[in-house]
């Protein structure tokens, strides 16, 4: 049976989310996001807590870089850097090569295109939107004033892209990172699973069942 393992990078307020959880749906596959801090956790047996606060950000320091590991192994509970956001990563990064290698699915997020960029079944999408659509979506979905959602989104996105830098060692909007990049700003997240499905059966990618 072929595999199918779809990633998915998002800028905050493009509705990458959204799609994931539509495209996953349309293709009856499996759909990770926050539950894969939950999963890391209990792998661990590391507070759920300390991972929420490390999820997709990274206390930068320019004298520190990641130990590759990408959840090929684990730093021992005797360390005292068990703990460290380096290690919960670790941890975060085994999960997703387990859930990977275990069934189709859909992954959001967490550098997931680069701990499984040596996958044939890989497919790595971006999700993008321009300024003022992603302020709109921000807006009506959490009821925020136009300056709080820009804010946020400026926020958001920056703690993303240092995060994917210090993991990766490359650049977040860099295209070359991706097989698919997709700009939602004036088309439907149907439209957006559409345009994805219709690019894996272009590709050979869609599960068998879909």
């Amino acid at each position: 049976m072929s595999k199918c393992v779809i990633t998915i990078a998002r800028g905050f307020g493009s509705g990458g989310r959204t799609i994931g959880k539509l495209l996953a749906q349309r293709l009856d596959i499996d759909y990770y996001n926050d539950d894969l801090i939950k999963l890391a956790s209990e792998e661990s047996g590391i507070n759920l807590e300390l991972f929420g606060k490390a999820d997709e950000h990274v206390k930068t320091n320019l004298f520190k870089r990641y130990k590759k590991s990408y959840g090929e192994w684990t730093i021992p509970p005797d360390s005292d850097l068990f703990v460290s956001d380096d290690n919960l990563f670790n941890y975060q990064a085994k999960i997703i090569r387990d859930l990977a290698d275990k069934s189709d699915c859909v992954i959001i997020g967490r550098c997931a295109d680069y701990i499984l960029r040596e996958r044939k079944d890989l497919t790595r999408i971006f999700v993008y939107a321009d300024k003022e659509a992603c302020m709109k979506r921000v807006t009506s979905l959490y009821g925020m004033l136009p300056a709080e959602a820009e804010k946020k989104i400026e926020t958001l996105d920056k703690a993303r892209a240092n995060y994917y830098k210090y993991y990766t060692g490359n650049d977040w909007n860099d295209v070359n990172n991706f097989d698919l990049c997709l700009n939602t700003s004036a088309i439907s997240f149907e439209k957006a699973v559409d345009i994805i499905c219709d690019y894996l059966a272009q590709t050979g990618k869609l599960p068998q069942n879909s």
